[in-house]
C-alpha cells in the first residue's frame, strides 16, 4: 500500500464506525418512544437485541485498530521495496526487523531450515541485493491497544508523537479502570473468546459512551497514521532523494 493511501484508508474505515454509530443512535432514540419495531414486519427490537447491537460495536472498533496497524506496516514495507532500498540503507530499527524476517530469528525452525535462513541472509548481504519479500512481524496477536502500538513504534524507530490532549483522552479510564483502546481490546477479546456475552458486554452502556470511545480511539489512530506517514518519508523517501542528489554531484 502506497503511503498516500494510508490516510484515505483510515478515514474510509472510520466512516464505517460513524455509520454504525448513527444506526445505534437511531435505535436508541426510537426506544425512547416505546419499543422500536421493524417496518414491514412490525417485529420489535428488544432490549436484549439492542445490547447485542451495541456490543458488536466493540468488535468493529477493534477491527479498525488492528487493520490500521497492519496497513501502516504494509506501507512501510511497500515503500522500502518500491525504493529498492538495500539493508545498509535502512535505519537500525528497520534493519533489525529485516534480519528478523529473513533469518527467521523468532521462528521455531529445525537445523536445516535455520541454516537455509542464515544462507539467505548472507546471500542478500554479499550481493547487496535490494530488499524484497520483507515482512515486519506485527506481534499483537489480537491484543492491540495504545501500549502495544507504542512498543511497536519504539521497535521500528518510528517516533510516535501524539498530541497531549489525544493521549489523555485515549488513556483516561472509561470503564473497568481501562483507557479507551485497552477497554476496546479487552471487550473484543472477551466476546471473541466467549468469556463475555454480548448482552452483558454492553449492559448499562449508552450510545453516547460508545461515541466518546470511538472519538478517543479514532483521534489516537489518526495521529498514529500521520506519524507513520512522516516516518516513511523521513526514513525512505528523503533518503532516496538524498542518494539521487549525491549521485548527481558525484557524476
Amino acid at each position: 500500500m502506497a503511503t498516500i493511501e494510508l490516510v484515505p484508508f483510515f478515514e474510509e474505515r472510520y466512516a464505517e464506525i460513524e455509520a454504525y454509530l448513527s444506526f445505534l443512535q437511531n435505535v436508541e432514540e426510537a426506544a425512547r418512544e416505546g419499543t422500536p419495531r421493524l417496518r414491514g414486519t412490525d417485529a420489535p427490537i428488544t432490549t436484549e437485541q439492542k445490547k447485542i447491537l451495541n456490543s458488536s460495536f466493540y468488535l468493529q472498533l477493534y477491527n479498525l485498530v488492528e487493520a490500521t496497524v497492519l496497513r501502516c506496516l504494509e506501507a512501510v514495507v511497500a515503500a522500502i521495496e518500491e525504493a529498492e532500498r538495500r539493508p545498509s540503507e535502512l535505519s537500525i530499527g528497520l534493519r533489525t526487523e529485516w534480519v528478523r524476517s529473513i533469518a527467521r530469528t523468532h521462528s521455531d525452525l529445525g537445523p536445516d531450515k535455520r541454516l537455509q535462513a542464515a544462507l539467505d541472509l548472507c546471500e542478500q548481504l554479499l550481493q547487496q541485493m535490494p530488499i524484497k519479500d520483507f515482512k515486519i512481524e506485527p506481534g499483537g496477536g489480537g491484543n492491540w491497544d495504545d501500549s502495544s502500538i507504542e512498543k511497536l513504534c519504539e521497535r521500528l524507530g518510528c517516533g510516535l508523537a501524539i498530541s497531549p490532549d489525544v493521549v489523555r483522552a485515549a488513556k483516561r479510564h472509561v470503564r473497568d479502570d481501562l483507557g479507551a483502546l485497552k477497554l476496546v481490546k479487552n471487550r473484543r477479546n472477551g466476546l471473541a473468546h466467549g468469556s463475555l456475552s454480548f448482552v452483558d458486554c454492553s449492559d448499562g452502556v449508552t450510545v453516547a459512551e460508545l461515541k466518546g470511545l470511538a472519538a478517543a480511539v479514532g483521534d489516537y489512530l489518526r495521529e498514529a497514521v500521520g506519524c507513520f506517514v512522516s516516518f516513511i518519508k523521513l526514513e525512505i523517501a528523503e533518503k532516496e532523494a538524498q542518494a539521487e542528489k549525491e549521485g548527481v554531484i558525484a557524476s
